[in-house]
């Protein structure tokens, strides 16, 4: 098993998320995407599907590309997966469950147009990779990456290469291990949760830390709960209870963030996701945890803090990227 030939000049690749897969080959000689054709395709996906919805959608996507046969594909899918062997280990997670212990790759192998062969790669990675090989970690011996969505992914880089250890950096390079309050961070950063605690705090005059407690809202209909983009709008609006969600939920991300940040020293600290597209409601909480919870009161943290520039591409390039020099196995 080995990584795709450094000859080859376009790499098919997925971002496998909660809520959408996308699809595109990737030019490795000028880092674009879509390839000779420009082409990329983007489908939405149920994360709570079925193992066989889920395939499905992602060969679906797929298949709208134009690949020749013999072709590599690189896929971005958020962990806990064995990127190895490419198997779901999703238990007890809240996302993906039904591709818990499935065997992804061989499905993929067979049922992917033109492949040859399929590596996977954590999405986080990815995306970072991505905003190093080209966007807004491009040229940063050391950098930091946060994905915000179904859930928190993190990433680490020195010199173009993940790491998964060492100072400030969580064990496997995951901040979604990290507790705050007891509880793990998800429970107040992600999609579900900013959903759950708008819903609850509606009710509980803004007792945003009861709302993080995993059991509240546990009897609400989930479609009954809008969306973090309609969120974001009723903040952007002056809507006071969606704005405190939001500063809530991002001062608490940087609370955590900052001892990482403060240890791994990055001069960049990139985020993306879906959230993120709300930025102007994320960056000001995020920065304010940064510098309340930095254990160096003089920490440069919140002057490291960027948006991603490239937030829908960057974790296709990075797939690409990975695939090519990170020595992932490729299952064939």
């Amino acid at each position: 098993m080995t990584g795709v030939n450094d000859a080859v000049s376009e790499v098919a690749v997925m971002d496998v998320g909660g809520t959408h897969v996308t699809a595109a080959r990737v030019d490795v000689r000028d880092w674009v995407v879509g390839g000779s054709d420009g082409r990329s395709f983007r489908e939405p996906l149920d994360g709570d599907g079925s193992a066989e919805e889920i395939i499905a959608t992602l060969v679906r996507c797929a298949s709208r590309l134009t690949v020749e046969a013999g072709t590599h594909w690189a896929v971005a899918v958020p962990g806990p997966f064995d990127y190895e062997r490419g198997i779901g280990r999703y238990a007890g997670v809240g996302k993906f469950d039904a591709l818990n212990g499935v065997d992804l790759g061989s499905a993929l192998l067979t049922e992917l147009p033109g492949a040859a062969g399929v590596s996977f790669h954590n999405d986080a990675d990815a995306f970072l990779a991505g905003e190093w090989r080209a966007g807004a970690a491009s040229g940063h011996a050391r950098a930091m990456g946060i994905t915000l969505g179904t859930g928190v992914g993190s990433s680490f880089l020195r010199d173009g290469t993940t790491v998964h250890d060492g100072p400030g950096v969580p064990p496997e390079g995951r901040v979604d291990s990290l507790l705050y309050g007891g509880r793990p961070i998800e429970e107040v950063v992600s999609r579900r949760a900013i959903r759950r605690a708008y819903a609850r705090a509606g009710h509980a005059g803004l007792d945003l830390g009861a709302s993080a407690d995993p059991g509240v809202g546990a009897g609400v209909d989930p479609g009954a709960l809008i969306d973090v983009r309609e969120i974001a709008e009723r903040a952007r609006g002056g809507e006071r209870l969606a704005a405190e969600v939001f500063a809530h939920a991002f001062r608490v991300l940087g609370t955590v963030l900052a001892p990482c940040v403060e240890a791994f020293e990055p001069t960049v600290l990139v985020v993306g996701g879906s959230i993120a597209a709300s930025w102007d409601l994320v960056a000001g909480p995020l920065r304010e945890g940064l510098a309340a919870h930095a254990p160096n009161p003089s920490t440069a943290a919140t002057r490291v803090l960027q948006p991603a520039r490239h937030p829908s591409d960057a974790p296709l390039l990075g797939a690409a990227y990975l695939a090519q020099t990170a020595g992932r196995p490729t299952l064939a």
